[in-house]
């Protein structure tokens, strides 16, 4: 029986005026959703005074179940008032499709590139 190892946690946050970028790994499911949740919280709370938009970059991510779903929804319940989430993912990728499936990208936009999201 092999290991079937875990996926790395997101990059470091780049911070950027009013923004916060964090590049989320290649699959995001029941393994590694709580951690994310806690690590992605956890940047948005150490630039809570100068944070507007939290954008996390699913572009790398090639797989995402419904635990990616409800990530990306509690982030966005969970932010402080007046700042919000946005994503970025490939038009024709799976996160995307998995957001509109869903219903999530009415209340989250989602961009196809980062410069896009970042000038939102």
């Amino acid at each position: 029986m092999s290991a079937v190892p875990f996926p790395p946690p997101p990059t470091e946050p780049r911070d950027h005026p009013g923004r916060v970028l964090l590049a989320l790994p290649p699959e995001i499911d029941a393994r590694n959703a709580d951690e994310l949740l806690t690590l992605i919280l956890s940047a948005a709370r150490a630039r809570a005074g100068r944070l507007r938009t939290l954008v996390l970059d699913l572009s790398a991510t090639r797989f995402m179940d419904s635990q990616g779903v409800r990530l990306v929804n509690d982030v966005r319940r969970r932010l402080r008032p007046g700042a919000r989430v946005v994503v970025v993912a490939e038009a024709n990728g799976v996160p995307r499709r998995v957001l509109e499936l869903t219903g999530l990208r009415r209340d989250v936009p989602v961009y196809d590139s980062l410069d896009e999201a970042l000038a939102a």
